[in-house]
């Protein structure tokens, strides 16, 4: 589908949802209409009834009108719900629209999972405004959002063919979700305008799990005497019906049942009311998603019942949430029985009869065995889809990009055909280039010729395949290694750390990585740019040919010419690339990697200019024009 294509769909849904809540609204102002004639109707007619002007008719047409009141309201309250699931999906559809046209802005930008010692996030605009993130980003809850930010920060680099598969497995996942597009929308519009915070939930959760509840109340023991006495109570009941007993028998045992049970469960039912009505209310998106996990398709279905073919993770998330709706449901009926015990005669006469407060703090008991342990689990399986659909919405809306070839084996492999940086959209200027492992790429140009450009496309499209999403490119076939770039060096002058001290501490964290994997691509944007060029060339030449001695492949842009000299002595495996411009008139830039060496730069032909102008303007002013 072509991104034309794509707002045509979009655009179709949202004038469809714009016009069924126009109507639903309209519906609305019919019910509000009808209850308030039905109430005064109602009103009217008891008055009528009460000054005997149409006697017991009137009462009864006054007991039909306050029904029709109710029927109505009921309605109008179903109505108002259905209105606030449009306008949630209305808002998904529009934030998808801002996003077609390059506005990002309604999405989480993560600029919290920013981190400038991460190995390549804070390099490759992974976090941030207009980052990767932000493109992807969908989440409905916090824990969806941390989820995302786990996987494009790391993945297993050391597992090799099993590292493969699970990639494979993530791309089938995001390409199956992917087709689901109506579902993905309902998914995203059961969340909030905020996210919903896994983590306080997580909490809530964890105080119902600790609820010190007397665990006797579950013995088999005392089930036995609390139905022995109940059977004993019945028996005096029936003979004192039958005048073999006294009526003060039942009626003092009976007494005694219900101060017994109250005191003995009253306390424990106030503590699991106050620490499951709270975990209810926080969990209640999870809830809903729950559900709405359930209406996936057959072919989703838990365990791959459904066929060799179904997505491996989403049928382990499928299956880890089997029995999560019902749980919560039925937590949520112990929460109403809670609820009516305000009702004092009610639970008088309900703890006589049949010790309701005992039975119900066995049943708590028994969910609190039975699902407490499980929340944890069934949270963190809605976090890890929550960050599938984000992907899969993501990889939906980007119908240009393609599937990457994830290929087996230690060695580096990284062969690019037609790639971009995706950030560019149709302006990109698409590039071909393959890296051998324990190879070295140098590559030079002018300012603004694409280096730095190039250079990112290649480690942010790699993070793209490591998490099984689309790349930009027309083919690109990886293996799994691991990535370290430098790039964006940046100074830190409240802890006392020059420019240049940076430099040589990034580098440092460069070895140590390296030192660590079994394999690396390290992209590197100027070695040592805080010192002189002399100096700079020296080192640069001096860590070049000490990190190459290691299981380390390297793309490396400079402006250092001399550099490039490193090709003719090192055993073939120093490579030059450049992104060469053309001088005339002005300065033309072509964006594309050839191989070579770059012949033309840019800084005294621009700086020419400039000063040319201010030449210009100098005597424009002189003149007084």
């Amino acid at each position: 589908m072509e991104k034309s294509n794509l707002k045509a769909y979009y655009g179709g849904i949202y004038e469809r949802l714009h016009a069924l809540t126009a109507q639903r609204r309209l519906r609305s102002r019919y019910f509000i209409t009808g209850e308030i004639v039905s109430f005064v109707i109602a009103i009217a007619l008891v008055a009528a009834f009460a000054t005997d002007r149409m006697g017991i008719v009137a009462l009864w047409l006054a007991a039909l009108a306050v029904v029709v009141y109710l029927v109505v309201r009921k309605m109008d309250a179903a109505n108002d719900r259905r209105i606030d699931e449009l306008e949630q999906q209305l808002r998904v559809v529009n934030r998808e629209l801002h996003y077609l046209e390059g506005d990002f802005f309604d999405f989480d930008n993560g600029a919290r999972f920013s981190d400038s010692h991460h190995p390549f996030a804070f390099d490759l605009d992974l976090f941030g405004n207009g980052s990767l993130f932000q493109r992807v980003c969908r989440t409905v809850t916090s824990g969806g959002a941390d989820v995302l930010a786990s996987w494009l920060k790391h993945w297993n680099t050391r597992a090799g063919e099993a590292a493969a598969k699970a990639i494979a497995d993530r791309s089938n996942a995001i390409e199956a979700l992917s087709r689901l597009a109506d579902w993905r929308m309902l998914f995203m519009a059961s969340g909030t305008a905020e996210q919903t915070d896994t983590r306080r939930t997580k909490t809530a959760v964890e105080a119902v799990r600790d609820i010190n509840v007397s665990s006797e109340a579950s013995s088999s023991l005392l089930l036995f005497v609390a139905l022995a006495v109940l059977a004993g109570f019945y028996a005096t009941v029936v003979c004192s019906v039958f005048g073999v007993l006294p009526s003060s028998v039942p009626t003092l045992w009976g007494i005694l049942m219900f101060f017994s049970v109250f005191m003995l469960c009253s306390s424990q039912l106030r503590k699991v009311s106050r620490a499951a009505d709270r975990m209810v209310g926080e969990m209640r998106i999870y809830v809903r998603l729950f559900g709405f996990v359930m209406t996936l398709p057959d072919e989703f279905a838990a365990n791959g019942r459904q066929g060799k073919n179904v997505p491996k993770e989403i049928a382990d998330i499928h299956a880890a949430l089997e029995g999560a709706h019902d749980s919560m449901r039925e937590l949520e009926q112990i929460l109403n029985a809670i609820d009516r015990r305000a009702n004092v005669l009610g639970m008088i006469f309900t703890d006589t009869l049949f010790l309701s407060d005992f039975f119900l703090v066995r049943r708590f008991l028994k969910w609190q065995k039975r699902c407490a342990q499980s929340m944890d689990g069934w949270i963190d399986a809605v976090s890890r889809l929550d960050a599938l659909v984000s992907m899969a919405t993501f990889a939906y809306n980007e119908p240009s990009a393609r599937k990457a070839e994830i290929v087996d084996g230690s060695d580096v492999v990284f062969e690019a055909r037609g790639l971009w940086h995706p950030f560019l959209g149709d302006k990109a200027v698409r590039n071909d280039f393959s890296i051998a492992d324990r190879n070295y790429y140098i590559v030079t140009g002018a300012n603004m010729a694409g280096k730095s450009t190039f250079l990112r496309s290649l480690g942010v499209n790699y993070v793209l395949a490591m998490n099984g999403m689309p790349v930009f490119a027309d083919s690109l076939k990886v293996s799994v290694f691991a990535l370290f770039t430098s790039m964006r060096t940046t100074d830190d002058l409240t802890r006392g750390i020059s420019y240049f001290n940076a430099e040589l501490l990034r580098l440092k964290q460069l070895i140590g990585e390296c030192r660590k994997e079994d394999n690396t691509l390290i992209i590197l944007d100027e070695i040592l740019k805080g010192t002189n060029s002399a100096d700079k060339l020296s080192g640069s030449r001096m860590f070049l040919e000490y990190i190459s001695q290691r299981r380390v492949s390297g793309v490396i842009a400079t402006h250092d010419l001399e550099l490039s000299k490193m090709a003719d002595n090192l055993s073939g495996r120093f490579h030059n690339f450049c992104f060469e411009i053309k001088l005339g008139e002005r300065v033309t830039y072509t964006y594309k990697i050839t191989p070579g060496v770059a012949r033309n730069q840019n800084a005294t032909f621009l700086l020419k200019g400039i000063l040319a102008d201010g030449d210009a303007l100098q005597e424009k002013e002189r003149k007084g024009e």
